[in-house]
């Protein structure tokens, strides 16, 4: 089932001071993980940025033993071994610079479906879990693959409503195969499989639930997909570093709004005013934001964009006249036309967005509707 490669690879990742950089820029020079394995002392410290003390590490037995292990245990749980280096990651998370050298997988992920990546708070509120309900109601009929972290509060509700809905869903680990946390959704990962879904993981078989995986964890979240919608999050909550990544790979990233008093609101507030995601102001909406439906012919509005415009402030107009001069132009081009800070006119520009006069893009772009 497994190829030397496999073996190799493990026992390398393994390694003392090998990360996924270090992995990859040896693979890169050497050719194969085995072939690193087998090569000189002498030829490791030739390789850029591997000095004496790396090159001491690589070839220890102790490392090849456990990587031996491994290979048992994922072949006797069903585990597929991704390795990127052969180009087996999911394609989207093979863009990402700081993809895992190795990728454990148990079930299915089909690349062929469109995919979205659902986060929110552990404590999750009536109003967070009731947009959960009705996005994946709406997404049934769309052939695609929803995508969380299998925390309790809203990536439980994800993956609850996605099998409702009979969607695949796949849930994103902090630990390795051996062990499940938290422990009451291992039943729930089970039926994820079963639907169709799966589980990915970048730790081993000896890698436990550590705070810090927490945060590896939320860059696969974002990296898997062209979209992270965040529904609910406190200032600082996990989910707001998981729109970090999402925003550093280029991808589209969504917020649910809420009110200014609401704490599980506060941190997509802060995103959307900052422009760190987009906001959702309705579900169908959404969907045509995430390409998943065509866009809908325009049908009268209680209160015509026309009729908004001509109650517009002057510095909401002002902003207003210069996107329309330039679709697309970016947040700092606009304060260096304004010859304001950003952060005075970020607020403005949120109040456009929820006008609905205003549309935002990734890379805090911005154009007229």
């Amino acid at each position: 089932m497994f190829s030397e490669e496999h073996l190799y690879s493990i026992a390398l990742r393994r390694t003392n001071l090998i990360g996924d950089i270090n992995f990859q820029k040896l693979v890169e020079a050497v050719g194969s993980a085995k072939e690193v394995w087998e090569i000189s002392k002498s030829g490791l410290k030739e390789i850029t940025g591997i000095g004496s003390k790396i090159s001491k590490e690589i070839g220890n037995s102790e490392s090849l033993k456990f990587a031996e292990n491994e290979l048992k245990f994922c072949e006797k749980n069903n585990i597929d071994i991704l390795l990127r280096h052969k180009n087996q990651l999911p394609a989207l998370l093979n863009e990402c610079e700081d993809a895992p050298a190795i990728l454990y997988k148990k079930g299915i992920f089909n690349e062929l479906k469109k995919k979205v990546s659902i986060v929110g708070t552990r404590n999750i509120t009536a109003y967070g879990k009731q947009f959960i309900e009705d996005f994946t109601d709406a997404l049934k009929n769309q052939n695609c693959i929803t995508i969380s972290g299998l925390a309790l509060g809203a990536d439980t509700e994800v993956h609850q409503f996605s099998l409702k809905n009979k969607i695949e869903t796949a849930g994103v680990l902090a630990h390795g195969f051996h062990t499940f946390y938290p422990s009451k959704n291992k039943k729930l990962s089970t039926e994820m499989i079963d639907l169709g879904g799966c589980l990915f993981t970048e730790f081993n078989s000896s890698q436990k639930p550590d705070r810090e995986n927490f945060i590896q964890r939320n860059r696969l979240i974002a990296g898997l997909s062209p979209a992270t919608i965040v529904v609910e999050s406190a200032f600082g909550g996990g989910s707001i570093s998981t729109a970090t990544f999402a925003n550093s790979y280029n991808r589209d990233v969504f917020a649910l709004p809420g009110k200014i008093s609401d704490k599980y609101s506060q941190g997509c507030n802060h995103l959307i005013l900052n422009n760190k995601a987009q906001i959702i102001s309705t579900i169908d909406s959404l969907l045509e934001q995430l390409r998943f439906t065509e866009p809908k012919e325009k049908t009268a509005e209680l209160f015509p964009t026309s009729e908004i415009k001509k109650m517009l402030t002057e510095s909401q107009q002002n902003i207003y006249n210069i996107i329309a001069d330039s679709p697309k132009i970016t947040l700092d081009d606009l304060a260096q036309k304004m010859e304001l800070p950003s952060y005075k006119i970020s607020g403005i520009i949120l109040e456009l967005e929820l006008l609905g006069v205003l549309k935002s893009f990734s890379g805090k772009q911005f154009s007229v509707i």
